[in-house]
Order: C-alpha cells, then sequence, then structure tokens
C-alpha cells in the first residue's frame, strides 16, 4: 500500500516551495523583523516591506513546508497529505491493539502471574501509554514539532516490540513453563521480569509520545480559517477514528490468531512489522506536510498568568474589561504569532486581576511575570474549562479496561469453537465493534452529518459536546449487558456445567464500540477546537490522559472491591483466578451505577461550559475579512512572551 501511495505523490510532480513574492505594504518600523522561526537549521525571517503572504491565506497560522519555507496551500496540506498520517494511524493502533488486547493471555501463560494482579499489569501499561500522551503533547509543541516528535518516539515504540519478540522467542528469558490452573507456578522475577517491564515500558513510551501527535499533526494539515477546509477537519477526525477501526479489526482478527497459532513471539514480530510501516506511510509524506514549529515551553505563559494574578491579588477586579491588557474586544486582529487573540470572558474572574496595569505614575513596562495579555488569559481559562469535561470521561475508559481485561477472561470460560476445527480466540471478540464500525462511520459522515447540519447548522452536525453525551450514555448499557451475561454464564457453569457460547458476550463489546466512536472523536474533535496554535498537541494529548486516568482508576477499583468484598471465609469478587468462583457479574453492576452517576455529573458540567466566541469558525472568517486591509505594524514574533505580546 505504502509503495502506492508514494508513486501517487510524485505523479502529481510536488516540487519544493518557494517563499511567496508578494509584497506586503509597509507600516510602522518597515524594517522590524516580523516574526522568526527556525526548523532544524533553517529559519525563516519575514520583514515588512519584503516577504509577506497574503492576510487572508497565509497569515494566520504559521505552517511551513520541509524546507523550513513558508507554505503553499495548492501544494501542500490538505486531505492527501494527512492520508499518510492516517497511515501511521492504522499501523501503529494495529501495532499496539495486537499486544495490549492479548497481552493478558501473555502475561498469565507465559510470566506467571495471577489473574488480579496480570489485569493490573495490563491496566497500568495501557493507562502509562496515554499518561506519556502528556509528555509527546509538550515536546511537540515546545521543541520538536509534531512529525519530528512521531518519527523519534516511532522508532523507540519499535525497539519495545522487538525487544518483546527476542523474550517470548528465548526459554531463558521467560520462567518455566508451567499451567496456572493446575499447578503453583512461579511467576517471572528477577532479570526475566526486568526484560519483560523494560520492553513493555519502551513501548509504552513510543507510543504515548506518538498518538497525540497523530491526530495534531493530521488537524494541522487544514486551514481553519478556510470554511471549506475547516469543514473537511471534521471528516479528517471521523477518518481518523475509521483508519483506528481497520487498524484494530486487523489486529484484532489476524495479528491475534497469528498470536494465538504461531506463538507470541511471531505476534509482537508481525506488530513490529505493522510498527515500521506506518513509519514509512509517516516519512513517505514529508514532501506534503504543513509542519508548525515548536514555540518554546508551552507551560511559560500559563505560569506567568497564575504568578501574575497571584501577585496583584489585591488589586480590585474591574468590572470594566476594556481596560484590560491586551483586551480586543472592540478590534480583534491576527498579529504575526499567527494566532487569534481571544474576547474576555467572565469565568474564573481572579485570573482577570493579572491583565491589570499598576498605575504608578511611571508608565513603566512592567514584566511578563507581573502582567499579561488577555488572550494568555483566556487561554489558561480554556484549560481549566476543560478539565470538568475531561473528568467526566474517566468512567468511560475505565469501562474500555474491563473489555481488554476481565471480558477477554470472560470469554476464555466460554465455548469459542465457531467450527470443529476453529476456535475463535477471546480476544478478537473486541473486533466485532470494528466490524460494525467500518460501515457506521461512513454513514455517520455521508448519512447522518449532512442531515443534522441541515438542522442544527453545525458543521459536524452535532457538536463535539453533543456527541460525547450521547456516547457516555451509551456506554452505560455495555456494563448492564456485561453483568447480565456474566450472571448467566457462571450460573450456567456452576448448576448445569453448561458451557454458553462465546458469542453472548459480543453484544457488550457492540454497544461499547458505538459509544466509543461517538465519544473518542467528540473528545479529540473538542479539544482540538479549544486550543490556540502552540498547545494543539498538548490539549490533544488530555484527551488521551483521560485513558490513563480511567485505566488507573480500574486498577485502583479492582483492588478496593478485592479489599472491601473480602471476608474471614473466602476473597472478594475478584479475588480467585477462576471467574467460577469470582462475582464478576457484580462488579459489572457497580460499573453501570458509576457510569450513569458519572453521565449525570457531564450533563452539568457540559451545560456550564461556554465556547470562547473567537474560537468559531463562523468569528475566525469575520475577523479576516474585517482585518484584510489592516495596517500591519502591530505583528511581532511571540515565541517569547513579553508585556506587549500575545502568546501563541
Amino acid at each position: 500500500m505504502v509503495p502506492i501511495l508514494i508513486v501517487l505523490v510524485w505523479s502529481f510532480g510536488f516540487s519544493s516551495t518557494k517563499p511567496s513574492s508578494a509584497g506586503a505594504g509597509a507600516g510602522a518600523g518597515g524594517g522590524a523583523e516580523l516574526c522568526s522561526r527556525g526548523i532544524g537549521r533553517r529559519q525563516i525571517s519575514l520583514k515588512l516591506g519584503e516577504s509577506m503572504p497574503s492576510v487572508d491565506e497565509d497569515n494566520v497560522s504559521t505552517t511551513l513546508n520541509w524546507r523550513g519555507r513558508l507554505r503553499k496551500p495548492n501544494k501542500h496540506g490538505g486531505m492527501r497529505a494527512a492520508a499518510f498520517v492516517l497511515g501511521l494511524q492504522a499501523f501503529e493502533i494495529m501495532a499496539i491493539a495486537a499486544v495490549g488486547n492479548n497481552l493478558i493471555t501473555y502475561v498469565i501463560n507465559e510470566m506467571h502471574f495471577s489473574l488480579s494482579k496480570s489485569a493490573n499489569i495490563v491496566t497500568n501499561f495501557i493507562g502509562t501509554i496515554f499518561l506519556l500522551s502528556l509528555l509527546g503533547g509538550f515536546l511537540s509543541d515546545s521543541y520538536l514539532g509534531s512529525f519530528w516528535t512521531m518519527l523519534i518516539f516511532g522508532f523507540v515504540e519499535l525497539s519495545g516490540f522487538i525487544l518483546l519478540s527476542v523474550q517470548a522467542h528465548l526459554p531463558q528469558l521467560k520462567p518455566p513453563q508451567c499451567n496456572m490452573l493446575k499447578e503453583d507456578c512461579t511467576e517471572a522475577q528477577g532479570f526475566k521480569a526486568l526484560i519483560f517491564f523494560v520492553a513493555l515500558y519502551l513501548v509504552a513510551l513510543g507510543s504515548g509520545c506518538v498518538k497525540p501527535n497523530i491526530i495534531s499533526h493530521g488537524a494541522d494539515q487544514f486551514k481553519k480559517e478556510d470554511p471549506k477546509s475547516s469543514k473537511k477537519l471534521s471528516t479528517y477526525f471521523n477518518a481518523a477514528y475509521f483508519a483506528f477501526s481497520v487498524g484494530e479489526l486487523i489486529a484484532l482478527t489476524v495479528l491475534v490468531w497469528v498470536q494465538t497459532r504461531s506463538g507470541m513471539d511471531v505476534g509482537f514480530g508481525v506488530s513490529a512489522a505493522a510498527m515500521a510501516m506506518g513509519l514509512i506511510s509517516l516519512i513517505s509524506g514529508t514532501l506534503l506536510y504543513w509542519n508548525k514549529p515548536p514555540r518554546g515551553s508551552i507551560f511559560t505563559p500559563v505560569a506567568q498568568v497564575f504568578v501574575a494574578a497571584f501577585v496583584k491579588r489585591k488589586q480590585v477586579s474591574t468590572t470594566n474589561a476594556e481596560i484590560l491588557h491586551g483586551n480586543q474586544n472592540n478590534a480583534n486582529r491576527t498579529t504575526s504569532s499567527n494566532v487569534y487573540r481571544l474576547f474576555h470572558t467572565d469565568k474564573f474572574r481572579f485570573l482577570d486581576k493579572a491583565c491589570i496595569k499598576e498605575q504608578n505614575g511611571a508608565n513603566l513596562k512592567e514584566s511578563p511575570w507581573r502582567l499579561c495579555t488577555v488572550t494568555q488569559v483566556e487561554q489558561v481559562k480554556i484549560i481549566l474549562s476543560v478539565i470538568p469535561i475531561f473528568a467526566c470521561t474517566i468512567i468511560f475508559n475505565t469501562i474500555l479496561a474491563q473489555l481488554q481485561t476481565f471480558s477477554v477472561q470472560q470469554g476464555s470460560a466460554m465455548d469459542n469453537r465457531l467450527t470443529n476445527n476453529f476456535k475463535i480466540p477471546p480476544a478478537s471478540l473486541q473486533s466485532i465493534p470494528y466490524i460494525f464500525l467500518i460501515f457506521v462511520v461512513p454513514l455517520y459522515e455521508t448519512v447522518f452529518v449532512p442531515f443534522a447540519r441541515k438542522i442544527t447548522g453545525k458543521e459536524s452536525g452535532i457538536t463535539p459536546l453533543q456527541r460525547i453525551g450521547v456516547g457516555l450514555f451509551v456506554a452505560t448499557f455495555s456494563m448492564v449487558a456485561a453483568a447480565l451475561v456474566e450472571n448467566k454464564r457462571r450460573i450456567s457453569a456452576v448448576d448445569s456445567n453448561k458451557i454458553l457460547s462465546i458469542f453472548w458476550i459480543a453484544p457488550q463489546f457492540l454497544i461499547f464500540g458505538l459509544s466509543e466512536m461517538l465519544t473518542a472523536v467528540g473528545m479529540i474533535e473538542f479539544f482540538y477546537k479549544q486550543s490556540l496554535d502552540g498547545m494543539q498537541s498538548f490539549l490533544t494529548a488530555m484527551t488521551y490522559c483521560s485513558y490513563s486516568f480511567g485505566f488507573y482508576l480500574s486498577s485502583l477499583l479492582v483492588s478496593l472491591v478485592n479489599k472491601i468484598t473480602s471476608t474471614s471465609s473466602g476473597g472478594g469478587w475478584l479475588s480467585e483466578n477462576d471467574l467460577n468462583k469470582d462475582r464478576l457479574d457484580l462488579f459489572y453492576w457497580l460499573l453501570a451505577a458509576l457510569s450513569i452517576i458519572n453521565f449525570l455529573n457531564y450533563l452539568f458540567w457540559s451545560n456550564w461550559f461556554t465556547y470562547n466566541p473567537n474560537l468559531s469558525p463562523n468569528t475566525i472568517i469575520s475577523t479576516l475579512n474585517s482585518s484584510h486591509g489592516d495596517d500591519l505594524e502591530s505583528l511581532s514574533s511571540s515565541k517569547h512572551i513579553g508585556a506587549d505580546n500575545v502568546i501563541p
């Protein structure tokens, strides 16, 4: 597939681009440097009276081609560039899903850890992947850029897959073979355990830093200020989930089947090969990408707001927003920092003190740690505002953790024969929702979105918050179905000595798949659109961080439930290695109750949340139209924040 894509790219005859020669009108300070952005050893420098892209096309977001030169919209970016990023999305999820979704089987059968400990190892591993996405987002926005972050940590992930394959292949790196159900087996310890965890967390480090940048780098190929391109951005998010579904489907069918038939060593090797293909796909699109350069530490301007607000905590809050430093309610303009100045909002008014100038009569410039712009403060307000939405998705991901751990073991205790000669690997049950979603996602994009768009007027049909809410509500029924089926399976096995077909647990996977399509894509679109240039990878990483907290919460719940439900005569609900002795059904009912409570909590916070009006595409377009002929003298570099600068 990748060689075909390369041929198609070259058939378009893409050539390196040169800076635009269109001159810009000179304003005051015509020789002053407007912006300076470095990528590798190349640096772009624009001056008034020299090469300046037109305001309506290139002045809104600084994106450069692979040579470090200004982009050309007709030759770079768009869906054709994003397609190579989607290739990495499909191959990377294929590699990591094949490992993560069947890892519990390997940990129990090969490493000989107990069921509850194995479940915690898996959930901690997956949780760490998503927690490390914050590191990937920070490095991308601050220092490396999304492309180089993906490339570097993609090879780190690849090395982890290779090491896992080597350990699974060599008997001297594993405990002696043993049947966990019939014997008292010795779990992996010492050097053998060290090799396993080093390999596992190399994969976690690489995958965690790659994931948020796949989404943000692909989305960066579309211009939010262009209404047509902005509409394609919503399509891209659905396409990204479609690529995710294809990768998951192949992982949970073909790759898991390879692991079952040929051994985990071969399975891990195939994951390594898939990751290598993903990196080839990423590199193949190098000539087409729009690359947003890093802007220095993204935490510095955020910290400045809190420090300035604390220093001026005794200042009297003003009711007149017009006197706040850098307020743009009346004259909203773009800058060469290529961001939009945000409107002032009334939430978190205590932070507004960071924008109040000290009236000391000296008219001296204040330190950026004592005086911030409205845009700086509003970006911090946005971050604080999305935290409750973020928190409401944690329970959702705790439910996801069960489908990758206990539900797999649930399937292992059921009849998995499709025919007399073919058995379905329990981990492959997770492919059921993705088979369904392969058809549902295109229908959602081509049928539901246009229909809903006519009714609501929203580009994506329904708002990201509405999409998340529906998904959270649907997720509850996944755990209800799981509890009912597990109760029936246990009664049949204990009382009647009958084994139910493995397809009985298909509904819980199917329902959650629909829920995940709504919630996951809604989260990514919501967080990406709420961020300004320079923080998009980091805020997108918050989506994955929710997965992390969900999986960690799963581990905590398992331990708490076992401790609370244990008695002097026996263990807790999940303390045995035999599901016929455990009460997994009651644990599922607990999660269903937590899910419905979480949904009600989400309704409150989603109603409380308000969008900053200047982040909407309509506002962006009107801003461009109104400022097209404005003087450009106010443009200045914002990589290093000063009292009179607007943060990126």
